[in-house]
């Protein structure tokens, strides 16, 4: 049973940002990934910074032809300075990013990772700002990552700040396989 409300546009995407200090950024938007593609929905999942094949990776993957996923991230550079050849990748990602966007052949589009993107200046906030104002009107986009700009959050249609309470990181638990990465 389909149930909408008088006035409700059911058929435009919204632009979604997940951002925040606390875990789950990218969870949140695998979910929204395997629930576009339970709904017989295309996905392309963008990974910003992230080079290696983590477990997501593997999972998102498996759910081709529905789900395309594309990294455009070297090794993790979060703790030095991004190089040259990480400031390339994210540049050429964004660009590939644009013409997926701009092409309408998704219904959702997910940028992982592109808040830290632009925290670190690997692509300018302007031009990124002006790749989601013409997206598509039926195209969904997701953006993730700590730091995400004001000017961002003021022009998303949804924003979720994960807040960390409590962290066993902190105690000293490193990153696990199939939980952190």
């Amino acid at each position: 049973m389909k149930i909408e409300k008088e006035n409700e546009d059911t058929t435009r995407g919204y632009l979604q940002v997940y951002t925040g200090n606390g875990k789950g950024k990218t969870t949140a938007a695998i979910g929204l990934t395997i629930r576009a593609v339970g709904a017989g929905k295309r996905v392309f999942f963008a990974q910003f910074v992230k080079g290696m094949i983590y477990s997501e990776v593997k999972v998102l993957q498996g759910l081709a032809p529905a789900v395309t996923i594309k990294q455009y991230g070297l090794e993790c550079f979060i703790h030095k300075a991004p190089t040259p050849a990480d400031v390339e990748a994210a540049r050429n990602g964004l660009l590939k990013v644009k013409q997926i966007i701009e092409s309408g052949n998704y219904d959702m589009v997910v940028l992982d990772e592109a808040n830290i993107a632009l925290y670190y200046q690997l692509f300018s906030l302007d031009e990124f700002l002006e790749i989601l104002k013409n997206k598509p009107s039926a195209t969904e986009i997701i953006i993730t990552g700590r730091y995400a700009p004001g000017a961002l959050i003021d022009m998303a249609d949804l924003v979720s700040e994960m807040k960390e309470i409590k962290h066993y990181y902190s105690t000293g638990v490193s990153a696990r396989e199939g939980v952190e990465f």
